[in-house]
């Protein structure tokens, strides 16, 4: 394979996962969220926190995606 087919195979793959990565961050910080709430009886505060938490991740996934195409 040349390089240009390398590439394009390369950032297809990484462009595939995204949303994958973008959904396992939220589900990690609900995750995290509804264990230490249950874990410190505190009510839903800490899963309203880290599910917050989990959205930025993913915003920052796309962001970094963004970033790597060159569109910003």
């Amino acid at each position: 394979m040349n390089l240009e087919t390398r590439r394009w195979i390369r950032d297809l793959t990484y462009y595939s996962s995204l949303g994958f990565q973008i959904a396992l961050s939220i589900v990690i910080g609900l995750a995290i969220g509804v264990y230490l709430d249950r874990r410190f009886q505190s009510g839903p505060w800490l899963t309203f926190i880290f599910l917050a938490l989990g959205i930025a991740a993913a915003f920052r996934n796309i962001g970094l995606a963004m970033k790597k195409s060159g569109r910003v």
